[in-house]
């Protein structure tokens, strides 16, 4: 049996528009079509639709549920930080852990959250290193128009290794704070080979704690984990929404039980097309991307930091730099400090707050961004730490390891096409240097059997950008992709447009038209 020790715990955590859509077949299209935000004098108009070539599964009578749901509202109040009204049940659900050493063999729970009274099961994953989806279905539930909750209940679900779903927590708390500290703006592979030692020492720390469990926390596994709880739902089909790296979970289960994919929504999602590198690359552009829309947002509501955005978060950097500063939980670095920047700048309604918490952090007080990294660390109770979980799923998804030598010349390049998240991109690629490599990394989705997916994309994601979003879609063999001019991560329920698209989908049955762009 593999050997836990006690977790170091560090305290409690951290519009109207409608489609103008068209049907068409699944598959491109010559030209978008763009959504309108209703404002002109006709008003707004109703869709049309077509039947794609593969036809959309329909909703069936959902059979008698195997899970056994007990009200747990008041403690996912405090883990979200306030009450929103909703009545939640948790559930967990008993899967096969299935490690490489013990095919078929051992267990793993997978804690799950009910929000809604709708008749049929939403499955709703989010990004590893997220927040667990079984806290992110709840505040989706307070997102999504009625039209989607008369029909479906949200089911959260933390993925393998994370959250409550037997959370990984292996990583001791100095490697963390070195991890996640470390300074942005190296670019030599001397300086980088401590971070090597650091990411060696979080490597031997959970492989002795977890042993022969360490690479059965993978996406992979989650698809199988996904289709017991299809089981357990009483339901022929899994219906759910994915968002980011999630999304590979859904692509993953397309590819391995494609007769059992009902209807799938993936919110931005990692480009297939490439390995951990270039998917460094794509955050590290993504990061830019979105910065640039907050440096614009921010000149348009006249916030604090002025006329020059990136010249003030540089000022922090150099600042904590020289001298690191504590905050109410955590010591804040230069690295610190980014990875909060990061972290807001993918919530898009957190922005003022944000832009706040970065003056504030140039006076010498960082308790507002401490809010924003404070997950990686710890969550609201000691089983909700992101870092660990994420980190094992991320290591385990991939077979590419990147030395000091590469990492550095990385840095170098990165730092100068994507100026203060360049550097801090390459780095994370020594994350995974020390761990075990995997058989094999995760497979290009085709599911070619699999009926249509409706993928959403965000012009400015600042975790998983379009263009991966993009190449996802095409990698499909049955896809259809609508995407909104916004900014933050993912797009269901961040706007109506996206909205209507998603209940035509869903509710419907009916693929808006391929191609279609909603306003931001």
């Amino acid at each position: 049996m593999p050997r836990r020790r006690a977790s170091i715990s560090v305290g409690a955590m951290a519009v109207v528009c409608t489609l103008a859509l068209s049907a068409c077949a699944v598959g491109p299209s010559d030209r978008p079509a763009v959504a309108h935000d209703g404002a002109g004098a006709g008003g707004p108009g109703q869709p049309t639709t077509s039947a794609p070539q593969k036809p959309i599964p329909p909703l069936t009578e959902p059979q008698d549920s195997a899970l056994s749901w007990t009200d747990c509202t008041d403690t996912v109040n405090r883990k979200l930080g306030g009450v929103n009204g909703l009545r939640v049940g948790c559930a967990k659900l008993s899967t096969t852990l299935d490690s490489p050493t013990r095919p078929g063999r051992g267990s793993n729970r997978v804690q799950l959250t009910k929000i809604g009274d709708g008749k049929q099961p939403l499955v709703v994953l989010n990004d590893a290193l997220g927040e667990p989806g079984s806290l992110y279905a709840v505040r989706l539930a307070g997102q999504l128009p009625k039209e989607i909750l008369d029909v479906y209940h949200l089911i959260g679900v933390d993925r393998r290794g994370t959250g409550d779903s037997d959370g990984v927590r292996c990583v001791n708390q100095p490697s963390r704070t070195a991890m996640v500290g470390f300074d942005p703006a190296v670019t030599d592979a001397a300086t980088l080979g401590q971070l090597l030692d650091t990411t060696r020492d979080a490597a031997q720390e959970c492989m002795l704690d977890l042993d022969e469990q360490l690479g059965a926390y993978d996406t992979w596994r989650t698809a199988n984990d996904m289709n017991s709880l299809r089981e357990a739902l009483g339901v022929p089909r899994l219906n759910a929404v994915a968002r980011g790296d999630a999304s590979r979970v859904l692509t993953a289960f397309a590819e391995r039980f494609s007769n059992e994919v009902g209807r799938f929504v993936l919110d931005g999602s990692p480009d297939p097309s490439v390995d951990a590198v270039g998917q460094a690359e794509a955050r590290a552009s993504g990061l830019k991307d979105t910065f640039a829309a907050f440096t614009a947002d921010c000149a348009t509501r006249g916030c604090a930091l002025g006329a020059a955005p990136d010249q003030v978060v540089t000022a922090v950097l150099d600042k904590l730099r020289a001298q690191p500063v504590r905050g109410a939980r955590i010591t804040f670095q230069a690295g610190t400090a980014l990875r909060a920047i990061a972290a807001g700048l993918a919530d898009r309604l957190r922005w003022p707050e944000l832009a706040d918490a970065i003056v504030k952090a140039r006076d010498g007080d960082v308790s507002g961004l401490e809010s924003f990294v404070i997950p990686l660390w710890n969550g609201p109770d000691r089983d909700m730490i992101r870092l660990d979980g994420g980190l094992v799923t991320t290591c385990n998804d991939t077979t590419t390891r990147v030395d000091p030598a590469r990492a550095a010349t990385l840095a170098q390049e990165w730092s100068a096409k994507y100026p203060i998240f360049g550097a801090m991109s390459a780095h994370e690629l020594a994350w995974c240097m020390p761990w075990p490599v995997p058989a094999q990394p995760l497979p290009v989705p085709r599911a070619p059997e699999a009926p249509p997916m409706l993928v959403l994309g965000t012009e400015k994601d600042a975790i998983t950008p379009l263009p991966g979003t993009t190449k996802t879609a095409e990698a499909l063999a049955s896809a259809v992709q609508v995407n909104w001019q916004g900014a933050g991560h993912g797009a269901f329920a961040k706007s109506a447009c996206v909205n209507e698209a998603s209940r035509l989908f869903l509710v419907e049955g009916k693929a808006p038209t391929n191609g279609t762009v909603c306003p931001p």
